[in-house]
């Protein structure tokens, strides 16, 4: 895996503006996308994170203008995920200045669709997105759900890590919904237990509150950290968290 960790904001996008909420709901309006990724790259980003949360037919061009308009002032990855369901979408999104893209629901419902985006792309473009809660349900005590942690699949989400890198995902994003917006620092069993069976990136979500959070999640076996709100809310700048995990012994960019 990596060896210098990765410290990504990320940006919930909805109708062209940055949303953040609890658990997926209640969202409220963080700012505009372009100002909030080119404020993070000058701060020292790594990378850009962008998932379209609604991904509604209306929004999809919203979507597009903004990917094309960071592309243009943001000299780092950017990876966008929401309403991804083709190959075709995947093409759309790289030329509009994307360099990975996020699935989930979609892949969910069609797993053959990580096979032909690995195929035609190559695997470093596709980043498995999973939002992830606690069940007593399947046999690892983790679930994949969809629609923002609202609805339950039925599918282990260890099991369906396993069977993405297989077919060719090239990444993990894994995000707690338990864990997603409350501040009380990531789910390291979870990071741990995707860590032990991946041997692709994986990108530890939800739950950062403070500085001190993100060296456990790396520790845990992340290969790059990944936050929304205390980045949108000024409590802490990317500068910090770097600061943080070099502090534990943990080289940063």
């Amino acid at each position: 895996m990596s060896v210098v960790v990765r410290v990504i904001p990320c940006l919930d996008v909805a109708a062209g503006r940055v949303v953040k909420g609890v658990n997926f709901q209640g969202l409220r309006d963080a700012g505009d996308p372009v100002e909030l990724a080119a404020k993070y790259f000058e701060q020292g980003a790594d990378e850009i994170t962008f998932l379209d949360v609604t991904a509604t037919v209306e929004d999809r061009s919203t979507m597009y203008d903004t990917v094309t308009a960071t592309a243009e002032q943001v000299f780092i990855p950017l990876t966008v995920g929401g309403g991804v369901r083709s190959t075709e979408d995947v093409a759309r999104l790289l030329g509009h200045g994307a360099d990975k893209v996020g699935v989930n629901s979609a892949a969910l419902a069609r797993p053959e669709l990580i096979d032909e985006i690995a195929d035609r792309f190559g695997a470093q473009v596709c980043v498995l997105s999973l939002d992830v809660k606690r069940t007593d349900r399947t046999a690892s005590g983790f679930v994949v759900t969809t629609h923002g942690g609202r609805t339950e699949t039925d599918r282990d989400a260890l099991d369906w890590a396993r069977e993405a890198i297989e077919r060719g995902a090239g990444e993990l994003l894994v995000n707690s919904i338990d864990a997603d917006g409350t501040k009380a620092g990531f789910d390291l069993e979870l990071v741990a237990a995707m860590r032990e069976l991946s041997r692709v990136p994986v990108i530890a979500s939800g739950g950062a509150g403070a500085a001190r959070d993100f060296a456990p999640a790396v520790e845990a076996g992340a290969d790059a950290v990944l936050a929304a709100s205390v980045f949108h809310n000024g409590e802490l700048t990317v500068g910090d968290v770097k600061h943080a995990l070099g502090e534990a012994g943990i080289e940063v960019r």
